[in-house]
């Protein structure tokens, strides 16, 4: 079965030899899991969040277990995006396979700047934009919630960055997310990823204290996925441009549920922590879950969900 994808944005386009991708943050800068799988026979690799000078992170403790998923406040600790290019990329096989650069900033002008560092870069095949990140105290979650910052942050991306497809990674943690679907996407966005983590939080009764040290962090894993999966139909009908559903997919039936909803392209996280070669296992599983399925090609799949009998 042929499990390959072309995502068409208006302007770019990604191609991938099958959907499953790696969510950033969760997958290292990737070299780490080669240990665990084939690289190459993933869909793509989203690398962690990438800012313009290294960064320490949040203080410890920062992830903490729950039913269901995990809470994480990293606060994307990073080698900065010089380090990155210089030392981690040239250890991944981006000639057979895209490698996406996730980008965080502060303001849009940042923004621009860290996508027209990466837009000179051949082993980056595309940008995702963090715009929602719940867990850095510095107001990134601000870009993720307002429709008009989201769209400058991407327009910003976009006129820094002519020559890479712009992903812009939405979050949950809004009222109406289609309005923030349709801001990305008049402001360039080729292609929509979501949902990042929602935001919560948890405390240990005994000492009386959260058990985070930034106190909220972001929920991921199987106890999200029922709101990804509604984001991702919500945006696939009110976007003409591709869209990437994340959040708690752990097996191939997982994927093929958000190609149901509308889904191109899917991303694997929290799954990669509960076992390192879950994304790799994945799309080894894939061929054997259409058959079961009576399912021929992806693309008969994706967005006939059926509401009415």
């Amino acid at each position: 079965m042929d499990l390959s994808v072309v995502l068409a944005g208006p302007r770019h386009s990604l191609r991938l030899k099958n959907p499953v991708m790696t969510a950033s943050g969760t997958f290292g800068y990737g070299a780490e899991f080669a240990p665990y799988g084939d690289l190459a026979s993933l869909g793509g690799i989203v690398v962690k969040g990438l800012s313009l000078l290294p960064r320490e992170g949040n203080p410890c403790p920062r992830i903490a277990e729950t039913t269901g998923g995990m809470l994480n406040a990293v606060g994307l600790q990073n080698d900065g995006v010089e380090a990155f290019c210089k030392r981690k990329l040239p250890q991944l096989p981006w000639r057979e396979l895209p490698v996406v650069a996730n980008l965080y900033a502060t303001s849009p002008e940042e923004f621009g700047d860290l996508a027209a560092r990466l837009d000179e870069e051949e082993g980056v095949a595309a940008l995702e934009v963090n715009v929602s990140c719940p867990n850095v105290k510095e107001g990134g979650i601000l870009f993720g919630q307002d429709p008009d910052l989201a769209a400058a942050v991407t327009r910003a991306v976009r006129d820094k960055a002519p020559h890479k497809p712009v992903i812009v990674k939405l979050s949950p943690n809004v009222t109406d997310i289609t309005r923030m679907a349709q801001a990305v996407e008049a402001a360039g966005a080729d292609m929509i990823s979501c949902i990042n983590t929602l935001s919560g939080m948890a405390v240990d009764v005994a000492s009386r204290r959260p058990r985070l040290a930034n106190v909220i962090g972001g929920l991921s894993g199987p106890a999200v996925k029922p709101v990804a999966l509604r984001c991702v139909w919500q945006i696939a009908r009110a976007v003409s441009i591709p869209v990437i559903g994340i959040g708690g997919i752990v097996s191939a039936e997982d994927v093929l549920e958000f190609i149901l909803v509308g889904a191109h392209a899917v991303q694997i996280g929290t799954g990669n922590f509960l076992r390192p070669d879950c994304a790799f296992a994945v799309v080894s599983e894939l061929p054997a879950a259409c058959a079961r399925l009576g399912v021929s090609s992806l693309e008969e799949l994706r967005g006939s969900l059926r509401l009415k009998d």
